[in-house]
Parts: C-alpha cells; structure tokens; sequence
C-alpha cells in the first residue's frame, strides 16, 4: 500500500463532537475528489474523557443528515507521536491549541494550526464546542466544518502542486 502524501490531525477537547465530525467530513470530500488514498486523516482528543467511546450521539444524528458517518469513530486522546506522525494537527479552539502547544516538541509546533484557518467567507475565529448548547450548536459546527474543509482541500491542492 502506498505512503499518503500527507497526514491530517482533527483535534478538539474530548474527540466526541467537534473533531470526529471534522474528520468524516474532510474523508467524505476526499473521498469524492478520490483522494483518500493521498491524505490519512484521523481525529483526538486533548482529554482522555470517552476513551474508545463513539461520537455523541447529537453529533452523529445532525451529520447524518447532511450525509456523514460517525459511526464507526472511536474517541482518543493525542499521544506523543501523533506530534511526529502528522503533518497538520488542526485545533477546534484556542484552548486546544494551547494544550497542544504545551505538549508539543518544539520541532514540530509549525504543524500546529486552528481549523478556522481555512474558513473561505465565515469570519469564526473558533469551531465552537456544541455540547452543552442546543441542537442549532451542532448545525453551526457543521456548517464551519463543511466550509473549513473546502478551504483545506484548496490547501492540499496547491501543496501538492507545488
């Protein structure tokens, strides 16, 4: 099996909501452009709260009407290699970025980045946690999600020009 040319870390606090749903997204839009053989994506958690546990069911329910499957997704916190393993790791929030970068060795802090980075027309400076809010949270996430995934799509295209 072939190497993929780059390798992707969705990051939020728990790996229940936000970055289990950044990652089906981004393999689904992979998926249609057939690139999922060139790019390995994969999601954790900052926290080890739902070891091994699936997406919050909220999560699940509000992709799956947009198309997305969460279902076979496990929760997992970041380890140490991730830090070696992964081109980008791609925080939900500030203070995800922050433990990130605590933890981070210094050689690879440029890989850390906010997904927000990639929002084309939303002027978000977050991918806000939809877990203690309403059913609206979960929508507004996706909808960042789907607009920050077009974004890092371009973001592969010119790096892999290049």
């Amino acid at each position: 099996m072939n190497k993929p040319d780059f390798k992707i870390l969705f990051v939020c606090m728990g790996n229940i909501c936000r970055s289990p749903t950044a990652e089906a997204v981004f393999l689904k839009k992979l998926h249609q452009k057939a690139w999922s053989h060139k790019v390995k994506v994969d999601s954790a958690g900052t926290h080890n709260f739902h070891p091994n546990a699936p997406p919050d069911e909220r999560s699940q329910t509000h992709a799956r009407k947009r198309g997305y499957d969460l279902s076979q997704l496990r929760a997992r916190a970041v380890v140490e290699r991730d830090f070696e393993a992964f081109d980008l790791l791609l925080t939900m929030d500030w203070d995800n970025r922050a433990l990130l970068e605590e933890r981070c060795p210094a050689e690879h802090s440029h890989k850390i980045r906010g997904l927000d980075e990639f929002l084309q027309t939303s002027q978000a400076s977050v991918i806000p946690d939809p877990y203690y809010g309403g059913e609206q949270g979960f929508e507004d996430v996706l909808d960042l999600i789907e607009e920050a995934s077009d974004g890092l799509m371009q973001f592969i295209a010119k790096k892999a020009s290049t």
